[in-house]
């Protein structure tokens, strides 16, 4: 005999609840993690021309690394669904993002001829960082767009979460 499917309205509620807390969870995380990649996109304009740092040497372009969140306490849809009666593993699903690493580009610097610069090596050479503004303005409005969009998720959320008191209300 197949189990009973059918949902008590005290279990829908249960799922929406989970469904909005995970929705508000991974606009969170998605917004949290584009601001640190903004940061990390204003440092490295900041330094595009910095040619002596502590560690030695110019500055190293920095890159945002992200992985996403996994929880197997997620909200499984039908194709979970139709895994789990056919006995296969039901695997996590991303609920997230997250910054794994900030890693330093392993690109080569800009060298440039400048025998007057304080920097310049015996042959008169300059090593510039390895920064590129127009790919970091790029960067940088990538992100943005991203943020925008997780502020539109979570703008949606809450006007869905109104709406179902509202409807509760009534």
């Amino acid at each position: 005999m197949a189990p009973d499917t059918r949902k008590t309205n005290e279990q829908w509620e249960e799922a929406a609840e989970m469904s909005l807390l995970a929705g508000l969870k991974a606009a969170a995380s998605g917004l949290t993690a584009q601001r640190l990649r903004m940061d990390v996109i204003s440092s490295n304009v900041a330094n595009a021309t910095t040619t002596r740092t502590e560690e030695g040497g110019p500055y190293r372009r920095s890159r945002v690394v992200f992985m996403p969140i996994e929880d197997g306490s997620a909200t499984y849809g039908p194709t979970q669904l139709a895994r789990a009666r056919a006995g296969l593993p039901l695997s996590a699903e991303a609920t997230g993002v997250q910054v794994s690493a900030i890693d330093q580009d392993p690109s080569d610097f800009k060298v440039v001829h400048d025998p007057t610069h304080p920097d310049a090596d015996a042959n008169g050479n300059v090593a510039y960082p390895n920064v590129d503004v127009v790919t970091e303005m790029t960067d940088m409005l990538s992100a943005t767009r991203s943020y925008e969009a997780n502020v539109t998720v979570l703008n949606a959320l809450k006007s869905m979460a109104v709406k179902a008191l509202e409807l509760g209300r009534a």
